[in-house]
């Protein structure tokens, strides 16, 4: 029994420390963080070229590497490009929209007749809307000044993914354990696989299907209201309902009427209810198996240690955390808690003639 505090209590410390790490060496970590991702996005992304049928021949890999790079990174320079210049010209006309909220405050305090008519800083700080604006600016400024440093990361990773099986299988002792770490290794990918291929397709619809309507209703930066939809729907519920704020809240300061806001509104909230609530359960199943509850703590954690990049990554990382626990009798419980229904699956059998070792298995960043 005295043991059981000891260990507690060493186990706290030993969290604490690691979430204090975290902290502060984010400007260290997230560039690689993102490194890992792009690098893997890369990776998947050659695999389906290489399906691409061209006749009897296949493309060869390193061909299908150098296009899937070529691909994510333009795609990447594009998307910077436009949403820099559409927050740049809403940052430019923010005071009018901001002075047309306030008349329209005014204007109803007037017809519901209160005494004290509502305001603009009775809602939010003076000058939230400049700030929010500035701040998203310089996060996407920050994102393209650590551009080249992702870039080096990515390369490197590349150059070097053809050793990772001999590394990985040179970390253990006994060809067990090897065989384990292999075997969780293609758990991993083939669930982080299924949740990002997933998530990104429906991120990409929800993103084009907002942009599409407030183009079609004529609300301007509709380019940068449909990358918000798509980058906000990688966050667990919050992000639906704040990628429906924002154009929402323009409408309601840009049209002389009530009808497009409420227009927009309806429509977007549509969309995200259509797509998260119908579409999007169809398609993920139970693959994650996360409680409720577990993914909004990790919203919570990763969101104060690592900003909205954590929120971002709060879910892969939440999963491969119940994978890696799930294995060992000491930290199965921790799996248990952080599972929908306590079904974690059985441990992985070692020796199994199923199982993956070194260069088998779902994981292609090992091939050449």
């Amino acid at each position: 029994m005295p043991q059981f505090p000891l260990a507690v209590t060493l186990t706290l410390v030993s969290l604490s420390l690691f979430g204090w790490l975290l902290s502060v060496g984010r400007t260290l970590l997230l560039p690689f963080v993102i490194a890992l991702l792009v690098w893997y996005l890369i990776v998947a992304l050659a695999e389906a070229i290489r399906l691409i049928p061209l006749g009897p021949f296949r493309l060869p890999y390193p061909v299908a590497l150098v296009a899937a790079l070529g691909a994510i990174f333009g795609v990447s320079v594009v998307v910077v490009d436009v949403v820099t210049a559409n927050l740049t010209d809403l940052a430019r006309d923010a005071p009018v929209y901001q002075a047309r909220l306030e008349t329209l405050f005014n204007t109803y305090s007037h017809k519901l007749g209160l005494a004290d008519p509502i305001e603009l800083r009775d809602l939010v700080p003076d000058n939230a809307l400049n700030r929010a604006i500035t701040a998203g600016a310089n996060a996407i400024t920050q994102i393209a000044g650590s551009a080249s440093l992702v870039f080096i990361y990515v390369l490197f990773l590349l150059l070097e993914q053809s050793t990772f099986d001999r590394k990985m299988a040179r970390l253990f002792s006994s060809s067990e354990r090897v065989e384990l770490a292999f075997m969780m290794r293609a758990r991993i990918t083939e669930a982080l696989r299924n949740y990002l291929g997933i998530k990104t397709a429906v991120s990409v619809l929800t993103g084009l299907l907002t942009a599409g309507l407030l183009s079609l209703l004529a609300l301007p930066y509709a380019a940068l209201f449909g990358f918000i939809a798509f980058a906000l729907n990688f966050i667990p519920t919050i992000g639906s309902l704040t990628a429906v704020l924002f154009p929402g809240l323009l409408a309601l300061v840009y049209f002389d009427s009530l009808t497009p806001f409420l227009v927009i509104v309806f429509g977007l909230g549509t969309i995200q209810f259509l797509i998260g609530n119908l579409l999007e359960p169809r398609l993920m199943g139970n693959s994650l198996n996360l409680s409720g509850l577990v993914i909004m703590l990790s919203l919570s954690f990763w969101g104060a240690i690592w900003g909205v990049t954590g929120m971002l990554l709060c879910v892969p990382l939440t999963v491969m955390v119940l994978i890696i626990c799930a294995q060992f009798p000491a930290t199965r419980p921790v799996a248990v808690l952080l599972s929908t229904d306590g079904e974690v699956g059985e441990p992985m059998v070692v020796g199994h003639p199923d199982s993956p070792g070194p260069g088998k298995g779902p994981d292609p960043a090992s091939r050449q």
